[in-house]
């Protein structure tokens, strides 16, 4: 089966902008080939709130809220309030299509002082696609759609150190009852998954001035490879580590300012490039292992060596100002390797809150290389269901 052109253009954007796809390119030894490495389910990539967006994607190790189920769960074992709620949506590759959308919805609950449990749903809808066959006759219509559902449990194992889990189903349903070009009927991709993290706070002084830090590190989406017809074949989906840390300080009674930084890498094995006899490229050979040893190979297995393995890291960094603990300004940067997919954008936000609820809002401005969120202002809600309770008494 055969898409509409507008359709086929939608999925190929989405496909190569929304996952952290990276490409290789080690010079003399690839003659300047790109390696994309592309895994099945990005949208669990992608991020979720405005607060995070708005500092260049960052959020392994700022504070807690109820999105933190997506950046770091063990986060959740420091939060300070009882119970919280989120919810978030954005229009997705808005300046090509009106009907494409993301949204999420999170929340926790703390159980004691030292355990918190959380649980999340994210939606992506690809809006309403029109198939046609091999003629270019109508084949009816379809809506891709893909969907993850979460639960995580976070625990503190002393003042300073917490740990956190996380499991997932991920239901991916992008053309199912339609004909792949093997012949197999196509079907809806299932995954389990799991997230295993760790967030460790303390303090220091620099300069006399006092500095909260916290480290944090995530390593999510640990689990099966999808696949969608009944052929062997199964794809990696987006196995993910991220590490950072973020700093805060308190300049005075109203104003508060924090900095910080993550670093991601795709735990996906690197297509390697196969040769001929005259040393030219005649295709490539995707890892078809277990899961575990891709994870594994994946931090030595780039081409290009050392090296390139280091060009497959993703940086993020942000800034966040505070004023009175009402409003918030925020600003960050995202930088890929050219040679890994070239993704590298500014984002700017703000934020306000209020006794029950916080409204934030963020901006992306990319560089040479389009976004499918570029010029869309994106919002995210956070409520306080203890400011609820207490307005009610």
């Amino acid at each position: 089966m055969k898409l509409k052109q507008k359709s086929a253009l939608v999925i190929a954007l989405f496909a190569a902008i929304s996952t952290q796809a990276q490409t290789v390119n080690t010079n003399t030894d690839l003659l300047g080939q790109r390696n994309v490495i592309t895994t099945a389910a990005p949208f669990l990539l992608i991020s979720p709130d405005s607060r995070g967006a708005g500092m260049g994607d960052l959020g392994v190790a700022t504070s807690a809220d109820a999105n933190s189920i997506h950046w770091n769960p063990s986060k959740l074992a420091f939060i300070e309030d009882d119970a919280g709620l989120a919810i978030s949506a954005a229009p997705w590759l808005r300046q090509l299509v009106p009907d494409i959308w993301f949204y999420y919805l999170s929340g926790y609950k703390r159980i004691d002082k030292q355990s918190t449990i959380a649980g999340s749903l994210r939606y992506f809808t690809l809006g309403q696609i029109q198939f046609t066959d091999q003629l270019g006759n109508p084949a009816g219509n379809y809506e891709p759609k893909e969907f993850a559902l979460d639960g995580a449990y976070a625990r503190k194992l002393s003042d300073n150190l917490a740990l956190g889990i996380a499991l997932r189903f991920i239901f991916s349903d992008l053309a199912r009852g339609q004909t792949g070009s093997s012949g197999s009927e196509i079907k809806a991709g299932i995954a389990g998954a799991g997230d295993v993290s760790m967030t460790y706070r303390n303090d220091t002084k620099i300069a006399d001035k006092k500095f909260d830090y916290t480290i944090g590190g995530n390593i999510s989406n640990i689990g099966n490879k999808i696949t969608y017809t009944n052929e062997a074949n199964r794809d990696f989906i987006p196995v993910n580590l991220r590490l950072g840390t973020f700093w805060k300080t308190q300049l005075d009674e109203y104003n508060e300012v924090g900095f910080g930084v993550d670093f991601n890498k795709l735990l996906v094995p690197t297509p390697q490039y196969l040769f001929d006899s005259s040393g030219n490229i005649t295709g490539r050979t995707l890892n078809d292992g277990p899961v575990i040893s891709g994870m594994i190979s994946s931090l030595n297995d780039a081409p290009g060596g050392f090296r390139e393995e280091l060009n497959e890291f993703t940086v993020s960094a942000g800034f966040e100002y505070w004023y009175a603990k009402q409003f918030a300004l925020r600003a960050g940067y995202f930088h890929e390797a050219q040679t890994k997919g070239a993704r590298q954008y500014l984002t700017f936000g703000a934020g306000l809150k209020y006794n029950v609820f916080q409204i934030d809002a963020a901006y992306l401005q990319p560089f040479a290389r389009r976004h499918p969120l570029q010029n869309t202002i994106r919002f995210s809600i956070l409520f306080d269901i203890d400011a609820f309770k207490s307005q009610k008494n």
